[in-house]
Parts: C-alpha cells; structure tokens; sequence
C-alpha cells in the first residue's frame, strides 16, 4: 500500500479593519484593512516563510484580499479568489451590535433572533460549514503535497473547524479561538483531515487593536 499524500491548508482570518463606525460589516463593499491590519497580515506571512506554501487563495472581500497580498508576495504567487470562503450573510449588516448601541435591543429586530441554531439572522452554520469544507478541499487538491493558504472571515473558520471535528456548530461568539490574523491549520493524509493546529502569530499586534478589545469583528 503506497503511503497517503500529506497537505496542510492553512486558513487565516484577515487583520484588523479600518471601522470607526463600528458597525457589523459583514459583506458589505469597501472594507479595507487598517494599517495595523497590514501589518497583522505581513507578520502572518513571516510566520509562514519556511513553510512549503504552492497555492493561495482568499474571499473575494477586499479585507482577506489584501490579507493575502504580504503572504502571495512572500511565496511569489498569484491570489485565486474563491467565493465560498466569504463572510456569511447578516441581517445586521450595517448596524452596530455592540452592547448599548440599540440594534439587538429595538424590539423591532427581535423576530430574527428566534432561532440562535440555524440560526435565523443569517446564513445557515450547515451551509456555511460545507461551503467551506469545499474551498478547503479545493485548496488542498490545488496544493497536493505541499501546502496552501485560505484567506477567509471569523465565523466562517470556526463553523468549518466545528464541523470538521464534529462539534454541534451553534455557538457562544465569546468562545470563539479565531484572532485577527490567526491560521488554523488542517493537515491532511489524501482528502482525510488528520490533525488541526492554531497558531497567534500577529498577537504582539493584536493587543494593540482596539477591534479585538472591543468586539470580535468579522
């Protein structure tokens, strides 16, 4: 029996953004990276220098594009962009959420947090999960004895996460181990994921951000 083909796809979350409204900004257009975001995003890709990177890829929003750009540039290769690694959908989009701000607690948005299981504010965790699982097997096939880097959003990661170590997928937000410009890393023998690692390589940045002391981002 030959011995089974070894990959690892690593799955980043983008840096910080530049928010000063802070409001939930989900899918919405024109969302850039701040400069400490910039700067999450090269200590990622030194983080990944020695590391036997072939293909990488990110959500076609312009924060994990520009995410990519330090880690592409590191490896010298082109960003594909996949669809199925963007944000999930928000009812909330746009809004502010955060406590005190008013949008959870107008009674006029109550009826869309019915269901924290589904959930009912947005995008199905399911469809999330496996849309996911279907960039990162994509990835993998793209980068096939090697490894490979997914750019992709908060809760996106920690549904695909969830799902693949067979955790119920509705979750408290709190208890999410997802930081700005952290990488879970699936390692892979064949298609069979065998091993996740998790590693905080822009931390030092990180608790510099006022996005991570005061809301978990996207």
């Amino acid at each position: 029996m030959s011995e089974p083909t070894r990959t690892t796809v690593h799955v980043m979350r983008h840096g910080e953004v530049f928010n000063p409204s802070k409001v939930l900004y989900g899918r919405l257009p024109d969302f850039h990276l701040s400069e400490l975001g910039k700067q999450m995003a090269v200590a990622a890709a030194e983080s990944l220098a020695k590391r036997d990177v072939t293909y990488v890829v990110a959500s076609p929003l312009e924060r994990a594009q520009e995410t990519a750009v330090p880690i592409a540039a590191e490896f010298d290769l082109k960003i594909a962009t996949d669809s199925r690694l963007i944000e999930s959908s928000n009812y909330f989009e746009g809004k502010k959420v955060s406590v005190g701000d008013g949008a959870l607690t107008n009674p006029r948005h109550w009826w869309v947090l019915r269901d924290p299981i589904t959930p009912s504010w947005g995008e199905a965790y399911l469809i999330i999960a496996q849309r996911m699982f279907a960039a990162v097997q994509a990835a993998r096939v793209a980068a096939e004895g090697h490894e490979a880097v997914c750019v992709s959003h908060q809760l996106p990661i920690w549904t695909l996460r969830r799902y693949i170590e067979k955790k119920r997928l509705w979750h408290d937000p709190r208890r999410r181990q997802c930081g700005l410009a952290s990488i879970t890393s699936f390692r892979f023998e064949d298609s069979k994921v065998v091993g996740i690692d998790y590693a905080e390589p822009a931390a030092h940045l990180v608790a510099l951000s006022a996005t991570a002391k005061t809301a978990k981002g996207a």
